[in-house]
């Protein structure tokens, strides 16, 4: 039987940190993976989740199982982040999920099961794992204009046009903040724009928001989803603390349904539940009640917001710097978009070539598409990855 398994595609993002990893350059930089750093290199465990898992540790009595919906504290806790105060507040459901890709793929089975053929559309481009989730599902993928490879910016008026043509059987899938993997953003006056025509149309709306904070602030970065879930009658939400919380490896993430009253969300949870049953069974609890614990104190809740405004901050501050590098390498305003991308991202308008340049000669790790991990850079090595960039677009 297993002879018959193809060698499959190394996945073009992990293959990346092996090759990294075995390279023996004293100036190889990391900008592949999607990770914070700081400025020692290392991705740092937070005050606050240091301080709510020691908590947990000497309180804890048991490692029984919590339940098919995971930790319900941490459930309704990010409902609270992300809309308290808008009327979906009232009609919403929700479980914790293995990381926001596990409530990528349990929302992607919700939608197959309810609507069999129901179509996707994805930005172009998308998040790299959005398309091979949702087509395991078994449901349909298309593609709406997103990001203009000249401008480096959205094009708002080509995606409103792609979007006009969904109806009533698609789902639009939108990045809530630090859109990955290009750093560029849609405005509020686009949020605004696609919740009329979800309302006109009928399609439903299905926010990723896995960078929340990352971007311009916690509230700021929420602003586009509260505005649309305040409004459309049905909603789909993908939620992590990966990122926000630096729990990479806890697998923390929960999914939301939002629909026209909480009778209906809840027969959606309870379906939810059942094919998470058949699928994973019940999601780890560790990281999970760490969140829970930080958002239910005030002193945690504090600490972790200070934190994480800080880490947003030093985001601000690494892309200012690498801009004004650039500007000195180039002696132009070429890769000027950078500052005004958002999130952990940018994609800098590299080739599949030139990147490999960078690699090869300059050991400079980022993903083929031109995408660079911002979040990654130390600032020790801002002045050198200048170098390399301008060196290969001079070429």
């Amino acid at each position: 039987m297993l002879q018959n398994i193809a060698t499959p595609a190394k996945d073009p993002i992990l293959s990346l940190s092996i090759e990294y990893r075995a390279d023996d350059r004293a100036n190889k930089v990391d900008l592949g993976i999607g990770v914070y750093r700081n400025d020692e290199g290392q991705t740092p465990i937070m005050q606050a989740v240091s301080d709510s898992a020691k908590a947990i540790a000497a309180e804890q009595t048991t490692k029984a199982y919590v339940g098919l919906a995971g930790c319900e504290v941490f459930n309704q806790s990010m409902v609270d982040l992300l809309l308290r105060d808008t009327s979906a507040y009232e009609r919403v459901s929700a479980i914790q999920t293995p990381g926001a890709s596990g409530a990528l793929r349990m929302i992607a089975d919700l939608i197959k099961s309810t609507e069999p053929g129901a179509t996707v559309w994805l930005s172009n481009p998308s998040y790299i794992n959005h398309q091979p989730v949702m087509e395991a599902a078994g449901l349909k993928v298309k593609h709406y204009t997103y990001f203009n490879p000249a401008t480096k910016h959205v094009d708002s008026e080509a995606m409103m046009a792609d979007l006009a043509k969904a109806g009533p059987k698609d789902i639009i899938l939108l990045h809530g903040c630090c859109h990955n993997p290009t750093g560029a953003d849609i405005r509020l006056a686009d949020w605004i724009a696609i919740t009329e025509l979800a309302l006109k149309n009928g399609f439903i709306p299905f926010v990723d928001i896995a960078y929340q904070g990352f971007g311009d602030g916690l509230e700021a970065d929420a602003a586009g989803l509260r505005f649309m879930a305040d409004r459309v009658p049905q909603m789909f939400i993908a939620t992590s603390c990966s990122k926000n919380f630096g729990l990479y490896r806890e697998r923390t993430g929960a999914a939301m349904v939002i629909a026209t009253n909480i009778e209906i969300a809840m027969n959606a949870k309870a379906k939810l539940l059942q094919m998470a049953r058949a699928t994973y069974t019940m999601p780890p609890d560790h990281g999970a009640a760490i969140v829970g614990r930080i958002l239910n104190d005030e002193a945690l809740t504090l600490s972790w917001r200070i934190e994480l405004d800080t880490m947003q901050k030093r985001l601000l501050g690494l892309r200012t710097n690498l801009c004004a590098a650039l500007r000195d390498e180039t002696q132009s305003t070429q890769f000027d978009f950078i500052e005004q991308h958002k999130g952990m991202f940018s994609v800098i308008g590299f080739n599949n070539e030139q990147m490999l340049a960078l690699k090869s000669d300059h050991g400079i790790y980022a993903v083929g598409d031109g995408r660079i991990n911002i979040a990654g850079m130390q600032e020790q090595h801002i002045d050198y990855i200048a170098k390399s960039v301008a060196s290969v677009a001079n070429k």
